[in-house]
């Protein structure tokens, strides 16, 4: 963990601004988005107040568009844990999925820059919103990106949002315009939100895409794969993994001349990685990527020779069911690192938990506690009075690293598959508190969003983001 040595202001997270003077910190004399360490972020910002989550309603009855919702998650609001505003899209049919900001602490140095607007892709549409969030319970449609647009780079399927140092807004794609393979990355100008084009300069090898991460003091970036978009729209099916539909590898690029570089294949032991992670301390070379279908969490390096090798960590154990045919894999579908890099959490959506391990040895993970709640094997199947409706999914950790946030769909076909209930009744958002100190997590039985009772009808709470940024969408320089 770096400790700061610089000056900066305490940032107020949930207040309407647009100005650099509350929304950056102090640092050479120049003022910019975020903060200059993780220990700053996780230190000396406010609680979190409000939350923005992505509710899709397709593949539901409800005939509507997806929103982002306001969640108020202050305990002394009157308002706590209800959904206070949504910001409707203008068409229907994007599948919201997951989002970014504009700019965060990777551009703390860069004067000017403000972390005040949402980039929104539509996964299904290929439509980007651009929102500005300014004021975090009132946030506003400033800009919509048509699909046409990103179809002119054989592109679609956005999923990914992240800013990069430099100006620039960098999102993977997961398919070309037909929806099929090869992805991509497409770059976005963050002054004014226009298309530049494909960030990747030689893709290489790289056929399937996901989720990325990059540590630029290094020069480096990996991302991982799910599948084409025409292989996973429509659901899960077991014959596309037995055909090489879905993916079992993670890349290596190069950050500065944005060329392919290795390619890590885990084969059986790592199919479908999804999330990947690497430590919020901007001087480590190693990370986690949690691999959905084979159930587990492996660990990558680079070792002294410039190479990245890779190891398996932690398994997930797959489980009988008497109503499935099969053994029920724990489809180790979200994962995310506190900003201390000390804990590591992950979901289990079929199996219903979710877990943190302590991550002190990186090479040795253990576990000290996980929760249940809902799923296919969770004993706890409500909350407050109200079913759960699918189980952990979605994690977003509290920047103090002491309250865990979840939510409990996956995506629209695939929760109608596994999770039927979802498609019908709209899905929950969730919370435990969390204990550092101890290396333990409880359920709060006072807290729950049924996205069941959303305005206008029921709705998948899908991806968390904190105004002031979080964990998994701030890098560090």
């Amino acid at each position: 963990m770096i400790e700061s040595t610089v000056s900066y202001t305490i940032m107020s997270t949930d207040e309407p601004s647009h100005s650099t003077e509350t929304q950056g910190h102090e640092h050479h004399e120049v003022k910019g988005p975020g903060y200059p360490t993780p220990a700053a972020m996780r230190t000396e910002s406010e609680r979190e107040k409000t939350a923005f989550v992505m509710a899709p309603r397709v593949g539901m009855d409800v005939d509507g568009p997806d929103f982002i919702g306001v969640v108020d998650v202050d305990p002394d609001s009157d308002t706590y844990a209800e959904l206070i505003d949504t910001v409707e899209m203008p068409n229907k049919g994007d599948e919201l999925h997951h989002f970014g900001w504009n700019s965060c602490s990777s551009s703390c140095h860069a004067e000017g820059l403000t972390r005040d607007y949402l980039i929104v892709p539509g996964q299904r549409s290929s439509r980007i919103h651009i929102v500005d969030a300014a004021d975090p319970r009132q946030p506003t449609i400033e800009k919509v990106i048509e699909p046409e647009d990103v179809f002119e780079y054989d592109l679609s399927a956005p999923h990914t949002v992240h800013c990069v140092p430099g100006g620039k807004i960098v999102i993977s794609m997961l398919g070309n315009a037909d929806g099929e393979l090869p992805g991509g990355f497409l770059q976005l100008d963050q002054d004014d939100f226009s298309i530049d084009g494909h960030w990747e300069s030689d893709r290489g090898d790289m056929k399937m895409n996901y989720d990325y991460w990059y540590q630029p003091r290094h020069g480096v970036m990996l991302s991982t794969e799910w599948a084409a978009p025409k292989t996973y729209y429509p659901g899960f099916d077991l014959d596309d993994v037995e055909n090489s539909k879905y993916g079992d590898s993670i890349h290596i690029w190069d950050w500065e001349t944005k060329e392919h570089r290795q390619t890590l294949t885990f084969g059986e032991e790592g199919l479908i990685p999804l999330e990947i992670r690497m430590p919020h301390n901007p001087e480590e070379t190693e990370g986690y990527v949690g691999a959905a279908l084979s159930s587990n969490v492996i660990r990558f390096w680079e070792d002294g020779d410039g190479n990245w090798e890779w190891e398996k960590v932690i398994d997930i154990e797959d489980r009988e069911h008497p109503d499935w045919d099969m053994p029920v894999p724990g489809l180790v579908t979200d994962l995310l690192l506190s900003l201390d890099d000390q804990y590591m959490f992950f979901s289990n959506w079929l199996h219903g938990d979710v877990r943190m391990y302590d991550i002190s040895d990186t090479g040795n993970p253990r576990l000290v506690d996980q929760v249940w709640a809902g799923g296919n094997f969770g004993d706890r199947q409500e909350v407050s009075g109200h079913d759960i409706r699918g189980a952990p999914q979605m994690l977003q950790l509290s920047r103090d690293g002491r309250r865990l946030y979840w939510t409990t769909s996956l995506f629209s076909s695939w929760d109608n598959q596994f999770y039927p209930e979802i498609g019908e009744e709209g899905s929950l958002m969730l919370k435990a508190d969390v204990y550092p100190e101890e290396g333990r997590m409880e359920l709060d039985e006072e807290f729950v969003v049924d996205f069941g009772d959303a305005p206008g009808g029921p709705a998948r709470a899908h991806e968390i983001r904190w105004p002031g940024g979080d964990c998994t969408s701030d890098v560090w320089q």
